[in-house]
C-alpha cells in the first residue's frame, strides 16, 4: 500500500512539472505572437512607405555612383 505522504508529493511533483511545462509552452506563445506582430507591423509600413523608400533608395544610388566615378 502506498503511504499517503508519497502519494501526496508525487501529486505534487507532478502537477509542479506540469505547471512548468505550461509556462514554458505559454512563454513560447507569446514569443511567437510578438515575432508575428513585429512582422506585420514591418510589412505594413514597407507598404505604406514604399514611394519613399524607393525614392531614398535610388537617391543613395546616385550618391554612390556619383562617389565612385573619378
Amino acid at each position: 500500500m502506498i503511504h499517503p505522504y508519497a502519494a501526496l508529493v508525487t501529486l505534487v511533483a507532478f502537477a509542479k512539472d506540469r505547471l512548468e511545462r505550461e509556462e514554458k509552452g505559454a512563454t513560447a506563445v507569446e514569443y511567437g505572437l510578438m515575432v508575428g506582430l513585429i512582422a506585420v507591423a514591418i510589412i505594413t509600413a514597407v507598404i505604406f512607405l514604399s514611394d519613399q523608400l524607393e525614392a531614398l533608395f535610388n537617391s543613395i544610388g546616385g550618391d554612390l555612383q556619383d562617389a565612385a566615378t573619378p
